[in-house]
């Protein structure tokens, strides 16, 4: 039995650890609250995640530490670097490989799927900064300071907070027109959160994954519309009805409105096609994506228990 240290107890970082619990490995789950899943092999710690020393120490003796933090979009440039900086620091005192939960952001705007060939191009320092953290990390052990790291990039989330949690779930459940900041029919990759944990815990555990990035494998690209639909049927809720905001009325509604305001960051992966080629991660390590239906039936439950 290893033990895995996962930093970070929201959606995807919970699931990684209750994974690694399922499979018999000892995991501790560390965040500011001391939350986490409850599981005889999970461990729940309260900590800061800047805290280098403290998470050196608990870091002591793992196979792997997973970083899945991901702090508020619009305090990214504060508070992601001292995050990023610990557990590069944890990994150099442990001697553990590090796994980072990553996104697209870093490849900025693209034309054409991507791969993990694709240039990390983004100039927006919110998005260049999760290059960056890529960046230092791989370099870190290009030198000799870490073992090894992976970063597994996953696109936006079915069941977390992503566009279609945020602008939809609701909403749509209630049979009420959603407002979308975003045309509605343009091919997008949508994620879900059982993938990007199962590719993390590969990534972690068969060293072939070590020293590079890889996609997680997720569905077919769908269209807001077309996944709007997917996910009202499952529901059994009513057809969709859905309005895209115009471009003005959305930057106009970010000045008073934060979340909005973060969402302009990214709006070009949705003015169009935006999809994530996962081959490389199918090919090599045999896994497949969940079942878009029984993705969206978790994102229904979470919705309905949230409201």
């Amino acid at each position: 039995m290893a033990l895995h240290l996962v930093v970070g107890a929201g959606l995807v970082g919970s699931t990684t650890a209750r994974q690694l619990a399922e499979r018999g490995e000892q995991v501790r789950i560390v965040s500011r609250s001391g939350r986490g899943p409850t599981h005889e092999l999970i461990e729940r710690i309260a900590a800061d995640a800047t805290d280098a020393g403290r998470l050196g120490d608990l870091a002591e003796g793992s196979a792997a530490i997973y970083n899945c933090l991901n702090p508020a979009y619009d305090r990214w440039l504060t508070d992601w670097p001292p995050m990023a900086a610990a557990l590069l620091s944890a990994a150099e005192r442990s001697g553990a490989p590090l796994v980072i939960a990553g996104c697209l952001y870093g490849y900025g705007e693209v034309t054409g799927p991507m791969t993990e060939q694709n240039p990390l191009a983004a100039t927006h320092p919110k998005l260049k900064l999760r290059a960056d953290i890529w960046r230092d990390a791989l370099a870190a052990q290009r030198a000799g300071r870490i073992r090894a790291v992976t970063e597994v990039r996953g696109s936006d989330y079915l069941q977390a907070q992503s566009i279609f949690s945020f602008f939809l779930g609701k909403p749509l459940l209630a049979g009420r027109r959603a407002f979308v900041p975003a045309p509605l029919d343009v091919p997008h990759t949508w994620t879900s959160t059982n993938d990007m944990a199962a590719m993390l815990v590969t990534a972690a555990t068969d060293q072939r994954a070590w020293n590079r990035a890889w996609h997680t494998p997720s569905a077919a690209p769908a269209t807001i519309r077309e996944l709007a639909t997917r996910f009202t049927e499952v529901a059994g809720a009513p057809a969709p009805k859905l309005t895209s905001i115009p471009g003005p009325v959305f930057r106009a509604a970010g000045l008073v409105a934060p979340a909005v305001r973060e969402f302009q960051t990214t709006a070009y992966q949705f003015n169009r096609p935006f999809v994530m080629d996962s081959t490389a991660a199918t090919t090599t390590f045999g896994l497949r994506h969940q079942p878009l239906d029984e993705a969206l039936r978790e994102a229904v439950a979470r919705h309905r228990s949230a409201s």
